[in-house]
């Protein structure tokens, strides 16, 4: 195989009504039509109607990757205020009520939202997802086994989603409680290689249960369109620093796995049950929590993990030139999650006084302002 390991980065935003700091429900499709018109970068409608997705161009190198999103995520904020919105890179939508968000009318939404009813309905969530390019599919296969133990902690470090219809959540991480109502969501199972895993996409499709794999939505699978492994574990990250940090971990996981055949391999059920359980606690605790340790039959601070997994990959991030984001990763420690920051903004605004709402509009203008790269003003 190919030593690049290309990457590309997709980021789900919503898309707010600037003043109502709620999802928009109006100028929708001339937002939409004008980012089409004026935006140097792919983006694309999601499942429902107040969100929106960028993608980059594939890269091999971070700072062409940075300078693509940032002049993306500017371009859409500028657009958006431009018809009266603002765009929002966040797990869960502190505000937004599920039952009042319209569905996409694209094709494609309208037989995904009959077929899911009102789990459909509920995923008012945005995602982050990275690819990296692996051109044989069996290698995709084998590595997305053998990088799950790693899966937990990239959840951790991108934790942005704390608040759901206007309530604290108590997780950090609450997107994936929601998404995972959904059918063929969470971990994949271990497959025993590329024809068993065909084997399964082949007979969804056979049956009619499926259109094709892009209806599978593990955290993490081979694409369809395209040569790669894609993570979709990660919250929508606010912070242009966290998604890069994130990326940049993720390519060098797949890079030492390619090269590294016995790193987790002959992972098991159990083992398999463990990943789970670590999801979960990424969820609940983000970076503050701990993961059960499979080999040691205990449980190490998230801090520990991130450490003894940036020594493991510490020659493929100098391989790849992504040192400098690879260090990102231990600033998100240091100084917290987009969760983390929206709780202490809420709890600061509630200890002033403030209504729950006004403190949650609080949150809603920090996301705004940090996902475009400008300084919000404290009044």
């Amino acid at each position: 195989m190919g030593g690049e390991f290309k990457f590309g980065i997709e980021e789900e935003y919503f898309v707010n009504d600037a003043a109502k700091r709620d999802v928009a429900r109006s100028r929708i499709k001339e937002f939409f039509a004008s980012c089409r018109e004026n935006m140097d970068g792919g983006i694309q409608h999601e499942m429902l109607e107040p969100q929106i997705e960028i993608a980059t161009e594939p890269h091999v190198d971070f700072g062409e990757a940075r300078a693509q999103l940032s002049s993306l995520r500017m371009a859409a904020g500028q657009i958006a205020r431009e018809h009266g919105l603002s765009v929002m890179a966040s797990g869960t939508h502190p505000l937004a009520v599920w039952s009042r968000v319209r569905p996409n009318a694209q094709p494609r939404y309208g037989k995904v939202m009959h077929d899911l009813q009102m789990v459909g309905s509920r995923t008012v969530v945005c995602g982050m997802h990275v690819h990296v390019e692996i051109p044989d599919l069996a290698t995709r296969i084998d590595i997305m086994n053998r990088i799950q133990p790693f899966l937990p902690l990239l959840l951790a470090l991108s934790t942005s989603s704390p608040f759901w219809q206007s309530q604290r959540t108590g997780l950090l991480g609450y997107r994936l409680a929601a998404y995972r109502e959904l059918p063929r969501t969470g971990l994949p199972d271990l497959f025993e290689g590329v024809k068993d895993y065909q084997r399964y996409i082949d007979t969804l499709v056979a049956a009619r249960a499926i259109e094709n794999s892009s209806y599978v939505w593990w955290f993490i699978r081979p694409s369809l369109k395209h040569p790669t492994l894609e993570l979709r574990v990660a919250d929508s990250c606010t912070r242009l620093d966290d998604t890069l940090a994130i990326a940049a971990l993720y390519r060098c996981l797949v890079r030492r796995l390619s090269l590294d055949t016995r790193l987790n391999a002959g992972q098991t059920g159990a083992s398999r049950a463990i990943n789970d359980e670590n999801s979960w606690r990424a969820q609940r605790y983000g970076i503050h929590g701990s993961f059960v340790d499979e080999a040691s039959r205990s449980a190490k601070p998230v801090r520990q993990m991130l450490d003894e997994t940036l020594s493991l990959v510490a020659d493929d991030a100098e391989a790849l030139g992504c040192r400098r984001e690879l260090d990102l990763c231990r600033w998100i420690v240091a100084r917290g999650t987009s969760a983390d920051r929206q709780l202490t903004l809420y709890t600061e605004a509630v200890g002033r006084g403030l209504s729950n709402r006004d403190a949650l509009f609080g949150v809603v203008d920090w996301l705004s302002a940090e996902t475009v790269g400008e300084t919000m003003v404290r009044h």
